[in-house]
This record gives C-alpha cells, structure tokens and sequence, in this order.
C-alpha cells in the first residue's frame, strides 16, 4: 500500500504540504510525478509546482535523491523497507484540471501533485486529509473519517475532490445510478431547472449506450467570480470551472448545460472508449494519438446534440452551438493547411493556444463537424435505420468493456459495417487530408432540411478591411488577418495596437471611423513594438471574413422531415 498525507498549514501561501509513504524491495527506487494529465493532451510539467523534495528511511535517516529528468527523482534505499517522501506543491491555479488550495477549499487533481513509482501502480493507495473539521467532502472516492481510499494509482489520479466548508449538494438518479451535483464557490443554484435539464440529457445518453459504466457519478462545479469555462473528464465523475458566478443560472446557463453533457458523454468516450495509444495512459511522456476527431470531435458534436434529442434544447437553440462550431472552421485558415488527423498529433506541441496564424486546426470544431457529417450520412446510408451513435455503443462494447483501444482503423472498419459503404475517400480526403469541408456539410443539412447561409461580417474591418481586433483600453489590437485582404497588403500586422483611423481617435472600436470614411482613403495610425506607424490600406471591392448560418429550408420535402426526425430522436 502507498499513503499519503495532505497537510494545508498556512493555505494563503497556496503551498499543500505532501508526504508519501512506499514499501521498498530493493536499493533503488525511482520516483516520478505525471508530467501531464488525461483530457488535456499537452506536457504539464507539473514537477515545477514540488518545493522542496526530500526522502528519509524507515529509521528517519535523510536518503540520497537525484533528478534523471525533469519529473524523475532516482532514490538509493539500501536497508530500509520503506520510505517516506516529503514535498510542498504549489497550488495556485484554479481550472478543472489543477490543484488549488486557499483559506476556503482544498481542491485536488491528484494527477497533478501525487509521486508514484512504476512497480507499485498497481497497489493500493490512501489519502489521509488533515483538513478543518467542518469542511465537507466532495468526490468519487470513498472518505472515511477524512482518509480517500484508491484501489491503485491510475484510480486515484482519475479521481478529483473537493474540501470545503461551503459546498452545496444535491442529486439526481436515472435508471438506478445516482448524480451527485456539488457546486463550490459564490452561486445559487437553481436546483428543480437543474435536475429537470440534467436527468433528461442523463437519460437520453444512456438509453443510446443502453447502459452507464458506473454506479454513481459526481459533477465538481468550480464557480468563480470571474470569466471562467472549463471542463475535464473523469470515470466517475467531471469538474466543470465557470462564471462569473452572478450569470451562471442566467446567460451562461446553456454553457452549464453543454459543457456538463460534453463531459458526461467523456465517461464512454475516453474514459471508457479509448485510443489504442493511450491504453493504458503513460503519465510519463506524451501519448501521441491522431484521434482527436474521436476523443474530442464526437463528444463535442455529441454533448450538444444530446440537449437536442433529449428535448433540453429546441432545434433553434442547438443551431445556436452548431453555427458557431461552422463559423470558427471558416475563420480559421488552418484548414487549408493541416488535417484534423495531424493536427489531433501535434495537440502536444501547441493544441491549447492559437499558435503560429493558420497552422493547424481544432480538434474540437473540425472533429464536432465530420461527426455531424458522419452520422447523417449513416442515417442515409441506413434508410434512418442508424446514426453515429450505434457506431460508439459497437465501440464500447466490442472495444471498451473487453479491454482492447481503438484505431483509426477500428473506427473505420465499424462505419463501413453500419453503413455498408466504403469510406475510403473520406478519411483521405477530410480526416487525413485538407480537402474542403462545405460540399460535405452542405449535403448533410440538406439531408436533413437545413442549409446554411452567409453574409458579409457585422464588423466593417472584418468583412470590407480584412481584419478582426480585440478592444484594450481606448485602443485595439488585431487579433487577425485574412490573408490578401487589404490589412494584409497594407502591412498591418498580428498584435498592432490602432489609435487612429485619418487622424481620428478609435476609442476602442475601428469600425465606426472605417465605416465613416467608407468611400476615402483611409490611414490606419498604430504602435508596433513601441514604434508609431501609419499605413494607407488599399482598396478593394469584395467581403473577406463571412458570417455563418445554418437555418431550416423554407420548403423541405417530404424525406427531408424524416431525415431530420430521425437525427433528433
């Protein structure tokens, strides 16, 4: 058995006092700490956050331990038969995916801040909490008199908590399994709207898998004062990181809804239904895997579309969430350039952060749109008989419960079963490939009695000038550019700050004085790098960056509405 006991003396300094106690077999042992956590496919280097690392024998004597890289510790143990390890982490980030500890909580993603070593990964593990005595306890793990009990290191990993004095609880229960809701920080949750929207998407997802791979299953909701919208996945249970917390039960309501039905479905597809790559996960080094389009493509299409067939969303409100997953494939040049495939590989280089312009592309958006693709042309190829859903309940329980991940390969060979078709051109052409997606999402909606429409952008700089800006102070930065649009032949550049437009001040907003001065030359006044700039932008009669819209067809034939009926349903 491995234990563990957490200590949080002086939590406004945010550092979580650790010691870990490992039997010992041998004169050496190597000690690691993961460098990067499942549902977030980048190095996390989570050793950065360890002060003051030490190791002592089972008689006290201090031991000799020495880094072979950066989250690796070789420990010499000649004549001792256990060893305790003493370390601070630093807890200062709160996300759904860190470790955070403050006068108010303990939160713990023990993936971050828990040691293990390789040859004990499979033994128990426990977690003793010397925390106050009126805070509560939050999480999938069983607590017994504030001690967490693991059957290994991967359960405990996969397992996040809370401790607070301020948690609020409730519950739900659908076809025998029981939804614990836990919000930590300043909300008020509506609890009846609540548990009505969240046992109807429940339900509909399970009736699709006919089962839940778990007994029981907790929503960890971190509410925060400020802009906030993140979610990861667990087997039994999810953080989910939003506000501000005065909009969560009014405008970021629907983002509560998607982003709690995204990470439900996570529990078949990922943490159940898996890439041959990451079977099982290495916590040491990165898990290459090009399925991306599957891990996060389907479940974002999916987590969406449950709300709609559930009856949680109307069909306006989910081509709400739709248009906005075809508007950033069309805004993103990317999509020229790499394959959604190469892209899911390189997540580990840069998939987190915008990167160099029009590099890559978006595992969720581009995934989100061939999945849409792929199970309308299931329902076609089936007479509506099947959908892109039958395809994951044959992965979970041909692949997930006998143990075995998935390949590119797997996937491809259980469409082409389903569907009777070959789908070689598609995952040459779209998955591996570059080829344009608009022909393939058009034929989907029509199939289903929708198109899409599109319109020059709202933003004058965006649709006549070529640029989009993000406002700072009375200024503003150009956050892009579309490549042969005059902000691009007249020089500007990412980051330019603009002051001015003809010598008039742009308080913030470019389009009101480029709108004014839409038939004159205009000169763009900026700071680059410290420097002041001015540009003259050519003109030129066409739009650039398009608004995109997916709506009903106004006369939709007869097959279209059975189409649509059986994609909803």
């Amino acid at each position: 058995m491995v234990s563990y006991t957490f200590e949080i003396d002086n939590p406004q300094q945010q550092f979580l006092k650790i010691s870990a106690i490992f039997p010992v077999d041998q004169d050496c042992i190597t000690i690691k700490i993961p460098t990067w956590r499942p549902g977030r496919y980048e190095i996390g280097n989570f050793a950065k956050n360890v002060k003051g690392f030490k190791v002592f024998s089972d008689s006290g004597k201090r031991l000799s331990a020495l880094k072979s890289d950066s989250s690796t510790w070789i420990v010499d143990t000649p004549g001792t038969k256990s060893i305790r390890v003493e370390y601070s982490y630093y807890s200062a980030e709160l996300n759904a995916g860190s470790t955070f500890l403050s006068p108010e909580q303990l939160y713990v993603n023990p993936v971050n801040c828990c040691i293990y070593t390789d040859h004990l990964t499979g033994a128990e593990h426990k977690v003793s909490l010397m925390i106050p005595s009126d805070w509560k306890y939050a999480g999938a793990l069983s607590c017994v008199d504030n001690t967490i009990t693991a059957s290994s290191f991967d359960e405990l990993a996969d397992s996040p908590f809370i401790c607070s004095a301020g948690l609020q609880h409730d519950s739900y229960a659908v076809g025998g399994v029981e939804f614990h809701l836990w919000f930590q920080g300043e909300c008020k949750p509506d609890w009846d709207r609540l548990k009505k929207d969240f046992t109807l998407f429940s339900e509909k997802q399970i009736e699709k898998f006919t089962e839940f791979p778990e007994k029981e299953y907790h929503f960890l909701f971190q509410i925060l004062p400020v802009k906030a919208y993140h979610g990861v996945e667990h087997c039994r249970s999810t953080v989910i990181a939003l506000g501000p917390s005065f909009e969560v039960f009014q405008s970021l309501y629907k983002e509560l809804l998607g982003v709690s039905s995204h990470e439900l479905y996570h529990t078949w597809n990922v943490k159940n239904i898996r890439p041959i790559e990451m079977f099982p996960y290495d916590f040491s080094k990165q898990n290459y895997s090009r399925l991306g389009y599957i891990c996060e493509g389907i479940t974002t299409y999916m987590g969406d579309l449950f709300l709609l067939k559930s009856g949680v969303f109307n069909l306006k409100q989910y081509l709400v969430e739709f248009n906005a997953q075809l508007q950033k494939h069309f805004d993103n040049q990317g999509r020229f350039n790499l394959s959604v495939g190469d892209s899911s590989f390189d997540t580990w280089l840069d998939g987190y952060v915008s990167g160099a312009p029009g590099r890559k592309v978006s595992i969720y958006t581009e995934g989100c749109l061939l999945a849409f693709v792929t199970d309308v042309r299931i329902l076609n190829a089936t007479k509506n008989k099947y959908g892109l859903d039958e395809v994951m309940k044959r992965l979970y329980f041909d692949y997930a419960l006998k143990n075995k991940g998935v390949s590119e390969s797997d996937y491809k060979s259980e469409l082409e079963k389903i569907s009777g078709e070959s789908w070689d051109d598609f995952f040459k052409d779209h998955i591996n490939g570059t080829s344009p997606y608009e022909g393939i999402v058009s034929d989907a909606l029509e199939y289903l009695g929708l198109e899409i429409k599109h319109f020059p952008s709202k933003s004058y700089a965006a649709a006549r000038v070529g640029f989009k800006f993000i406002p700072s102070g009375t200024n503003a930065v150009v956050s892009a550019i579309y490549p042969g649009g005059p902000a691009d032949l007249g020089g500007l550049m990412l980051n330019d700050e603009i002051i001015a437009i003809n010598g008039y001040q742009v308080q913030a907003d470019p389009d009101k004085w480029l709108n004014y001065f839409d038939d004159d030359e205009k000169k763009i006044s900026l700071i680059r790098g410290g420097r002041l700039i001015d540009l003259v932008l050519p003109e030129v009669q066409r739009n650039f960056y398009m608004e995109y819209s997916v709506v009903p067809m106004e006369d939709p034939n007869g097959p279209q509405q059975k189409g649509l009926d059986a994609w909803m349903k």
